[in-house]
């Protein structure tokens, strides 16, 4: 009796060591698996994106620059592009491109063309293009893997509005000018190139124009372009070129640069997302870029052309509802996030960090701002608004003069006495 009693408990005390070992596995792997879930996901995601290369160059800034051959490129990663025959140049130019040549004195200020940090050490070779290569640590910083490369929805405002509320969703700011009502077919601006300065890393800080489809609901569709300066995305504060686009206003489609596939490069000599260099300095040389997006009439892709010669490639126009036809509405101007750190106003810099007011040398510029009609003809505004949710903390004013066309002078600070 007292052996089979003492054999229950014996078995019994084995099924306890047993149940609490496994346990103890179980919750181990329970803490594993998610992590290695994510590990296996994000390595997944580089392998998508960074493409086999011929050539590898390192840039001065830590970027690593991949020239990937054209027909590798992620955009072909897209279904719907499994056969698409690359359409090495436009159809059309717009007609009645500015002469920059003919600016004045005071707009040549710019001492150096712009250039791209990691030419310095090399560039890609015909029939490649280049691609900043993505790192762990680029995707680690995002909310998720599905959401790098990937603005928040509602970042752009709504001029006409009666909601303001709803135009600072998510605390983005914006000190535009903009064109609306009409039917149009691209957009073109010569921006002042600056470093501001980012109080958060989850902020950043962006100039560029937009061109616009559809309503600000869920089917907005956007192709932007321009220069940023954005912690999260790049992990550095580096001024770097960019573009992004959207066809369901930031929800599932489109994304920064190549982080998704979409457009189409053709150019080898410029990098999306590179870093942008020299930069303007108060009271000293002034640096710009010139953006130009247009509808090829006969093709009805939109192409992207970086300053005067550099036409970089297109955004097929399969990946749009409303811009499959025009757009409806042309921004050019600033946009920083504002999250509020400590329960204030960022002090995070738009445009050079100074109000319009301060002019040239001091305030970042757009300069000549113009569109593209239903002929392909560049036009000048007859009319243009501008918009800014606070001008105390983020201005705008515009203008216009035989030198420069039509201009804004836009930026501000952040957090000031008047913008607590």
């Amino acid at each position: 009796m007292a052996a089979a009693h003492f054999n229950r408990e014996r078995t019994r005390r084995r099924i306890a060591v047993v149940f609490f070992f496994w346990s103890l596995i179980s919750l181990s792997c329970a803490g594993r698996l998610p992590v290695e879930r994510q590990k296996l996901d994000v390595q997944k995601h580089l392998n998508r994106l960074n493409k086999p290369a011929v050539e590898t160059i390192k840039s001065l800034d830590g970027d690593t620059i991949d020239c990937v051959p054209i027909s590798q490129q992620p955009a072909f990663d897209h279904p719907f592009l499994k056969d698409h025959k690359i359409q090495m140049r436009p159809n059309y130019h717009p007609e009645g491109l500015y002469d920059d040549n003919k600016v004045s004195t005071k707009a040549k200020d710019r001492t150096n063309p712009i250039n791209q940090l990691w030419h310095m050490n090399g560039k890609c070779p015909e029939g490649t293009i280049p691609i900043r290569r993505t790192k762990k640590d680029d995707v680690l910083r995002a909310s998720s893997v599905k959401r790098f490369g990937k603005k928040k929805r509602r970042t752009v405002p709504q001029p006409r509005s009666a909601d303001p509320g709803l135009m600072n969703e998510n605390g983005h700011q914006h000190a535009i000018a903009y064109v609306e009502g009409g039917k149009y077919y691209g957009a073109k601006a010569t921006i002042n190139v600056w470093e501001p300065k980012i109080q958060q890393p989850n902020e950043f800080s962006l100039s560029q124009l937009w061109v616009l489809g559809g309503s600000f609901g869920e089917d907005l569709n956007s192709i932007e372009a321009g220069w940023q300066v954005s912690p999260d995305l790049y992990g550095d504060n580096n001024t770097r070129l960019f573009t992004y686009w959207t066809s369901d206003a930031y929800q599932a489609t489109g994304c920064y640069n190549l982080l998704c596939s979409g457009f189409i490069q053709i150019n080898s000599e410029i990098a999306m997302g590179a870093s942008i260099s020299p930069v303007s300095a108060f009271r000293n040389s002034q640096y710009d870029i010139s953006i130009l997006i247009w509808k090829d009439p006969k093709e009805g892709n939109w192409w992207m052309q970086f300053g005067n010669d550099y036409v970089m490639g297109y955004w097929p126009s399969f990946l749009f509802s409303y811009l499959a036809d025009s757009a409806s509405m042309i921004e050019w101007g600033g946009e920083v996030v504002n999250s509020q750190p400590d329960g204030q106003h960022t002090s995070t810099q738009m445009g050079s960090g100074r109000f319009p007011e301060e002019g040239f040398g001091k305030s970042s510029y757009f300069r000549n701002i113009q569109f593209v009609d239903e002929s392909n003809n560049l036009k000048a505004p007859k009319g243009i608004g501008t918009f800014t949710e606070q001008s105390n903390c983020y201005d705008v004013q515009s203008g216009s003069n035989g030198d420069w066309g039509h201009y804004i002078y836009y930026g501000g600070p952040g957090r000031n006495p008047n913008c607590p």
